[in-house]
Formats: C-alpha cells, structure tokens, sequence
C-alpha cells in the first residue's frame, strides 16, 4: 500500500478537473502561474513574477495537461508560441467569467544556488506575493484591504457578506463573528 508520501500531487488531477467544469459549462478555464526558470512562456507579459494564460480551446492548439507540465502553442500579439508550464507553478485555475475555482499553495523557491564567481552557495529568496484580492467587489485592493484573503457570504442570496482577514502579525488576534447576531455564514452550492 502506498502511504500519503508515496503518492502523487492532486495539484494535475484538481486542474484537469476545473479546467473540464469551465468547458462543460461555457467558461474560459485560465491559470495563474509564478514564473521561474523553469516556465516557458513570453517573459514580456510577466507582472510580479506571475502570468495569467487563457487555456480555453479557442486560445490554445494541442493542448496537454499532464501530471508534469501544461503544454500548448498559443499566439501572442500575432505570433505563435510555445508555452511550457510545470504543474507545480501553477498558483490558481479558475473561470474568467465568475472568478470560481481553485488557488494553491504558492511553490516553495529553490533552497541554494551557486554564485557564478566564487561557487559558494547564495541564499534564494522567492519574490514576495501580494495576497489574493476579492474579484467578487471589483476593483482593485486597497491598502485598507490588503491582507484580506476570504469572502463570507451571510445571507441567501448573497446580499449580506463578512470579511475574515489573514493575520498579519501571529500575535494578532482571531478574527471576531460579526457584530449584530446576523445570519450564519454559509457555503454557496454550485451545480
């Protein structure tokens, strides 16, 4: 029997699944990625370590989504391209059309590398990453706002919502329920 360190990363099965709910559904799968070394895509459209790609059937041609890498050829301002991107960088799959779908732990940077000069080893450090900003207000985040990962719907249809801010600081207290005895966060079913 393998044991849960033996076994393989759901991280390909997750995106190969998310991708088939956003076709079967009339969506626009796409993928954030953090961009290293070992990411083949157009390091013009890069911002802050990271690209969004559109892997929609009418965006891509041969399309593979293996348990190592995502691999297509797409065109980019007119020119075609080939895009090669590890499993493991990618950061989040979800649908343009209404943000759902999923985000991963962000990969963890290479430990060492060797300094070109002298062979010692230099510490890696990973670029910092903002926090995922709530796509479901609009706009931008504010720095009021920065730190606020996850959205609470409250009411039945949505009308009433909670923020639950991440802690910046460990000292910093848990977030508290909302004020007024409102209505108990629930999970919206999607179908």
């Amino acid at each position: 029997m393998i044991n849960a360190l033996e076994s393989s990363s759901t991280r390909p099965y997750l995106i190969r699944a998310l991708y088939e709910w956003c076709t079967d559904n009339g969506f626009t799968p796409y993928v954030a990625v953090q961009v290293d070394e070992t990411v083949q895509v157009p390091r013009e459209y890069v911002k802050n370590g990271e690209i969004v790609l559109n892997i929609s059937f009418d965006a891509t041609s041969s399309l593979k989504l293996g348990n190592d890498f995502i691999e297509f050829k797409a065109r980019f301002a007119g020119t075609a391209r080939e895009i090669s991107v590890p499993v493991g960088r990618v950061i989040a799959i979800y649908a343009r059309e209404n943000g759902q779908g999923m985000a991963f732990p962000a990969p963890a940077p290479a430990a060492v590398s060797q300094d070109d000069d002298t062979g010692a080893p230099v510490p890696v450090q990973a670029p910092a990453r903002a926090p995922l900003r709530d796509a479901s207000r609009g706009g931008s985040s504010s720095e009021g706002d920065a730190g606020k990962i996850v959205h609470l719907v409250t009411g039945e249809d949505g009308s009433e919502t909670v923020d639950a801010g991440a802690p910046t600081d460990p000292a910093d207290e848990p977030p508290r329920p909302p004020a007024g005895g409102g209505a108990r966060p629930s999970l919206k079913r999607i179908k």
